[in-house]
């Protein structure tokens, strides 16, 4: 694990929030509290390596606050991992396409909390090491894996980390057709239970994203999506 990293724990459950951020420092975290998103933007937020969120808080709710972060540039690659006791697949569905990292519904063990928190920081910092002179590019398509970011002929397409990641892998993998399996397995981590949806929804935010370049975006039925030229 890598020491020293910075989260902040935001949840209005006081007792809940304090717990969590005692036993994430235990494991070496730096760990701040929140006791409300209003309290949470007290915060500089671009300086965590990681936000724990609570979706069910008061006038500012935990995905107002996620959108308020991801409608940031400073704040947008900031992984967020949603801790809360609405389960809906519309709720997890809401989560996760505003770019969550993971989802966990409450009542939740302090143990699997802190195996999520490793695996979304261990894929974070092994992002951000790794490719990171990286680029790919169709026409005036182009994604920077170092500024993890993307252009369309010259614009710069505001795009959260999921939907980056999705179109990197097929943009740099072009003609090459993924099953949604294989996309969950590479975007998402292994242990945690994502639904097919998910990656469609993903898709075709992309596709609206990129103009003219989503229709290079294709679907194979019963199988999964490619980047075709």
């Amino acid at each position: 694990m890598e020491k020293n990293k910075r989260i902040l724990v935001v949840d209005d459950e006081e007792t809940l929030c304090d717990a969590l951020g005692f036993n994430l420092e235990a494991e070496g975290y730096i760990v701040d509290t929140a006791y409300s998103a209003e309290e949470a933007l007290t915060h500089n937020l671009a300086d965590y390596d990681l936000v724990l969120l609570d979706i069910m808080m008061g006038e500012i709710s935990g995905i107002q606050l996620a959108r308020i972060m991801k409608s940031n540039p400073s704040t947008a690659s900031v992984p967020v991992i949603f801790c809360t006791a609405k389960d809906s697949e519309d709720d997890m569905i809401k989560g996760l396409d505003l770019g969550a990292d993971d989802y966990i519904t409450k009542p939740y063990s302090l143990k699997a909390v802190l195996a999520r928190v490793r695996t979304v920081l261990r894929r974070t910092s092994a992002g951000n090491s790794t490719k990171d002179a990286e680029q790919v590019s169709y026409k005036g398509l182009v994604l920077s894996v170092r500024n993890r970011v993307c252009t369309v002929d010259g614009a710069e397409v505001k795009m959260p980390k999921k939907e980056f990641e999705i179109l990197y892998k097929l943009v740099s993998n072009m003609g090459q057709i993924f099953s949604r399996a294989e996309l969950l397995r590479e975007i998402w981590p292994d242990e945690v239970v994502v639904l097919d949806r998910v990656v469609d929804v993903n898709i075709t935010r992309i596709r609206q994203k990129i103009g003219e370049y989503g229709k290079k975006i294709v679907t194979r039925s019963g199988y999964g999506y490619g980047f075709i030229e």
